[in-house]
């Protein structure tokens, strides 16, 4: 096969995932909200994300079925149609008409939009890993870092248009942004031909025994280890993630200090993906475990001293294992189930993000409240969390042996 097209397409794709991430990043979102639409409280704006995420985990899961029916070109055109109609509606509110206006972002927003990005985001990922059979790992992290960059890298962007037009005439740009990307994407990815597939008698290390139907990997243990196990990890991260800033002024730092954990975000998904293809799922599963105890125990010795330093570099290694999750989560469903029902197979063990994403911040929430502002329990959960995914990772060794 042409070696050069494939990463042709892994560029073409990890740069509409790019742009996809802002549906990630609500949060460049929120506060301009509050300022147009003055009414709406902070768990009105929340309950947004809690939407979005929702329907970006069922846009993905419903693109996996219709994998079996539809093409790539198929499916990308109808997540066009449906970023395109949300963002561009969403210019479309009154400013007056506050609850109105409210309950039609719910819809805009957290439903098209974020249903649309899921699907595409589905469609995207599980297109070019087919190209990658050899390196499912770092294609996979290439990917994932595009997409956990977006809010980084398009943020100002965004921010910057929102200054000069406003935040509603700014969805209208992002609705055709949107529309040339995707249609991009149609134009350039496809699925391998089977004499165009690279050989896989190199790659023996991980080889799956078969290729699961969806029902089929529902009903192994290894699966609902792994999902338990994603859901831990990815909790933990999303517990300094999103107060990232706050614990940086809380110690002694700028905001931007914490924000820069981001970084590590997006390392965190490559090199999580590279060492995946280097020593397998087992030991990267191992690895990931180890790398959050770590920064678990950096963060609660940072706290007990004061030590600014120890609590930033412990929220860049939490970041790095934040960074991980996603990465396994494509790598080891792919390797471990097979690639021929991959697309479905990876959407449902994708839904492990909203138990992460409803049960992180909401502990991190409670514990803060609880210490009267004092992060200490906050770095000591993450410990524990970890020793879970131990135990967790031991008994998904013991079931994939058997």
């Amino acid at each position: 096969m042409n070696t050069y097209r494939r990463w042709l397409y892994l560029a073409t794709g990890t740069l509409i995932l790019l742009f996809l991430g802002l549906i990630y990043a609500w949060s460049i979102f929120r506060l301009p909200f509050s300022a147009v639409f003055p009414e709406w409280t902070v768990s009105q704006l929340s309950l947004v994300f809690t939407i979005s995420m929702c329907c970006f985990c069922t846009g993905g899961f419903i693109g996996g079925q219709l994998s079996r029916i539809l093409g790539v070109r198929q499916r990308l055109l109808i997540a066009v149609v449906l970023l395109f109609a949300g963002f561009f509606s969403i210019s479309l509110l009154n400013a007056a008409d506050g609850t109105g206006s409210l309950h039609k972002l719910y819809i805009l927003y957290g439903v098209i939009s974020s249903g649309g990005a899921g699907l595409a985001y589905n469609t995207v990922l599980t297109t070019i890993t087919r190209w990658f059979p050899d390196r499912v790992g770092l294609a996979s992290g290439v990917l994932l870092m595009g997409f956990g960059l977006g809010s980084i890298f398009l943020g100002r962007i965004v921010n910057t248009l929102i200054a000069a037009h406003g935040l509603l005439m700014t969805f209208r740009y992002l609705a055709f942004a949107s529309a040339v990307i995707l249609v991009l994407g149609m134009l350039i990815l496809r699925l391998p031909k089977q004499t165009e597939a690279v050989q896989q008698v190199s790659v023996q290390a991980d080889a799956f025994a078969e290729n699961y139907t969806t029902s089929e990997m529902l009903r192994t243990a290894r699966f609902w280890l792994f999902f338990i196990y994603s859901a831990f990890i990815t909790a933990a991260g999303l517990m300094i993630i999103n107060s990232a800033a706050n614990i940086s002024i809380a110690y002694g730092g700028p905001a931007e200090l914490g924000l820069s954990i981001a970084v590590y975000n997006g390392l965190g998904r490559i090199s999580t993906g590279e060492i995946f293809d280097r020593f397998g799922g087992k030991k990267t599963l191992l690895i990931t475990v180890v790398i959050l105890t770590v920064a678990g125990i950096l963060m609660t010795l940072g706290d007990l001293t004061n030590s600014l330093m120890l609590v930033i570099v412990g929220m860049m290694i939490a970041g790095l294992s934040f960074g991980a999750a996603p990465t396994l989560n494509s790598a080891y469903i792919n390797k471990t189930f097979g690639p021929e029902n991959f697309t479905s197979n990876y959407s449902t063990a994708n839904f492990s993000l909203l138990p992460a994403a409803m049960v992180g911040p909401t502990v991190s929430a409670r514990l803060l409240e609880a210490a009267d502002g004092d992060y200490g329990t906050n770095f000591i959960c993450i410990i524990g969390i970890a020793v879970i995914s131990f135990v967790l990772w031991v008994l998904l060794d013991r079931a994939s042996r058997k």
